[in-house]
């Protein structure tokens, strides 16, 4: 048997530039009922830029949540409708100013399942070219290569705190070992 609630009603408690919040009135399967306070996001891309010298592109950026600079990947939220993959390609121009000729498809991951409607698609690009970067007009980063093992390090060391960079980075590590085991 497969788990479920249904929604009973919805309200909107704020809609804002990047999400809107909802409390929702549901059924829970055993006939009670209970209330769901979400998240509601358009979602965004991420991608992991790889030279062929073994390096990741990371970009260092102030995340004012977390009143800290944090190290991601380059990354950015979606407009309503936009292709994922178009907005992957277009974070990777903005934030590091490069194109890939190659994209590998990291696939989708919930990044925060108990309150959030976001979806967050990653990629790996490979064989890579510059272009011009150019930030919008509130963003305020550094793009770095760093050595790959070096950065799944920073994963480790607790250097790297965000999510989607955690975990596109370790997919990449996995991938990678499951294809010198298969040689």
């Amino acid at each position: 048997m497969s788990h479920f609630e249904r929604t009973l009603s919805r309200e909107t408690v704020y809609g804002g530039r990047v999400f809107t919040v909802t409390r929702d009135q549901v059924e829970l399967e055993n006939g009670q009922t209970s209330v769901r306070e979400i998240v509601h996001h358009h979602g965004g891309a991420c991608v992991a830029a790889l030279t062929g010298q073994d390096e990741v592109y990371l970009v260092r950026q102030f995340r004012y949540a977390f009143g800290e600079e944090l190290w991601e990947l380059p990354a950015g939220k979606l407009e309503p409708g936009e292709d994922p993959f178009e907005a992957a390609q277009r974070e990777l121009g903005e934030e590091c100013g490069l194109i890939a000729r190659r994209y590998t498809d990291l696939g989708a991951f919930y990044p925060t399942v108990g309150y959030c409607s976001e979806v967050i698609y990653t990629w790996l690009a490979t064989d890579l070219s510059p272009c011009a970067m150019h930030l919008d007009e509130d963003e305020f980063l550094t793009p770095e290569k760093v050595p790959f093992e070096t950065a799944v390090d920073m994963v480790f060391t607790g250097e790297i705190k965000d999510g989607k960079t955690i975990a596109a980075l370790l997919k990449i590590k996995t991938l990678r070992e499951r294809e010198k085991a298969a040689e």
